[in-house]
């Protein structure tokens, strides 16, 4: 990719789920060092952000040698902080520097089995005549065939209409697994990610696709490093 892209890896210090989580070792390294180490495979570090309101989260991604160029603020830190707000912060900051990124890639530290190879196989599914491209593993649960919802009746039907009498002979659907969005700077800057509507995916194996969240996530991320 020739345009000037910026490495963001968004890194809340609170955590409920799993406390200190970007910062708990996973198989013997902090959490976010995975997403860092990615993202220097990529990039120089000038155009890597590690956007966070954390001091101990800042102190280990120092500690790897690659500086955090600023303390995310308090109000963009909270449980309600969406990732739009986030990202535009970001690019604000170095626009105020006089730098200009046309692309977004979005690490979240959350994926520790994105590999760098995902990352440049993603971006090679972009151009400008999209709003992102986004990393997605087939759903467990399909609309046509086992997700539900209740009628005016208090009944069940089926999310989705459909006759299909096998889940293999639905149509295929996706989820969103958090590990990487290619994100067009100029569509962030005329609506809210909730508005985009041209979006590429890029399908990861569900293997590859944890998101961790919850400490049996943290578990099953353990599991899959003692495989691996």
């Amino acid at each position: 990719m020739t345009k000037k892209t910026l490495y963001l890896i968004p890194a809340r210090g609170g955590s409920k789920g799993i406390p200190h989580k970007n910062i708990k070792p996973l198989n013997g390294k902090p959490l976010i060092l995975y997403s860092v180490e990615v993202a220097r495979q990529l990039a120089d570090d000038a155009d890597i952000c590690v956007s966070t309101d954390d001091d101990a989260i800042i102190k280990v991604v120092e500690e790897s040698g690659l500086k955090v160029p600023f303390k995310r603020p308090e109000a963009l830190a909270t449980d309600t902080s969406g990732s739009y707000e986030v990202i535009l912060h970001a690019l604000d900051f170095y626009t105020q520097k006089g730098i200009k990124y046309d692309v977004v890639v979005l690490l979240q530290p959350t994926s520790p089995f994105r590999t760098a190879q995902h990352v440049i196989e993603a971006i090679s599914l972009y151009d400008d005549s999209i709003d992102m491209v986004v990393s997605v593993c087939e759903a467990a649960a399909n609309p046509y065939y086992t997700l539900f919802e209740e009628n005016e009746n208090g009944f069940l039907d089926k999310s989705k209409k459909g006759n299909f009498n096998r889940r293999q002979d639905c149509p295929k659907v996706y989820e969103y697994n958090g590990a990487i969005y290619v994100i067009s700077v100029k569509s962030l800057r005329e609506k809210s990610l909730s508005e985009f509507v041209k979006i590429r995916k890029y399908e990861m194996p569900r293997e590859l696709s944890i998101d961790l969240d919850t400490p049996l996530d943290w578990k099953m991320a353990e599991l899959i490093f003692r495989e691996i």
